[in-house]
């Protein structure tokens, strides 16, 4: 996400999880625990308005993916 790109709503970010297999296991609070048939896991903040830019590229990384593949999508 360049800093001219809009930050992420919570939506989108799970939209683009969940198209690449994401699958929701549990909802504690505002946070959606994700997990991916590899087994790896992911939290994602469902909150009103945007994630932060560094946590929405935090979670892409951490679920193995770049900022270009999720700007593509």
């Amino acid at each position: 996400m360049d800093k001219r790109e809009p930050m992420p709503t919570a939506n989108k970010l799970l939209r683009f999880l969940r198209a690449q297999g994401y699958r929701e296991k549990r909802h504690t609070g505002s946070h959606l625990i994700l997990v991916h048939p590899t087994r790896r896991m992911l939290v994602v903040p469902v909150h009103k308005g945007d994630i932060p830019r560094g946590l929405s590229l935090r979670i892409l990384k951490d679920g193995g993916f770049s900022e270009s593949e999720f700007l593509e999508s």
